[in-house]
């Protein structure tokens, strides 16, 4: 099987907790997203805000990694919350603003509306895209 380039949508706050602890959570912690990556593929953050109770913009891509074992998890957060999970090893990187980058990103395909693709929180992106963003990040990638 052939590696394969995501993108998630994620609060600034909570993909630090998530470097943190070596996981990734998608989409109010739905299995669905999880359920299509695969071991050894890259993952790739873009967080549009700090966090979800304030509108403190970021816009920036704030982290990269790749997919562990593919092995999904549920975690019990409390309080009746218990979201699917699945282990990422996050390099160290640098975050980088979106906004130099949307005149040559192919999955914007709208320039003018480049939030658009971002709206599901979740998708599949090329490989050449993940590779310019994630050199820019201070992470070289085998693409």
């Amino acid at each position: 099987m052939s590696t394969r380039y995501w993108l998630g949508v994620i609060h600034k706050d909570h993909i630090q907790r998530g470097i943190a602890g070596s996981f990734i959570q998608l989409n109010h912690g739905k299995k669905r997203p999880l359920q299509r990556m695969s071991p050894g593929d890259w993952l790739l953050i873009y967080s549009p805000r700090r966090n979800f109770d304030d509108n403190e913009a970021v816009q920036a891509f704030t982290a990269v990694g790749r997919i562990r074992s593919g092995d999904i998890y549920q975690f019990d957060m409390g309080d009746g919350f218990v979201p699917y999970r699945l282990d990422v090893d996050y390099l160290p990187c640098e975050e980088v603003a979106i906004r130099p980058f949307i005149d040559r990103l192919s999955f914007i395909p709208d320039k003018q509306h480049w939030g658009y693709p971002f709206r599901f929180g979740h998708l599949e992106i090329p490989a050449a895209d993940f590779k310019l963003i994630a050199e820019a990040m201070g992470v070289p990638t085998e693409t």
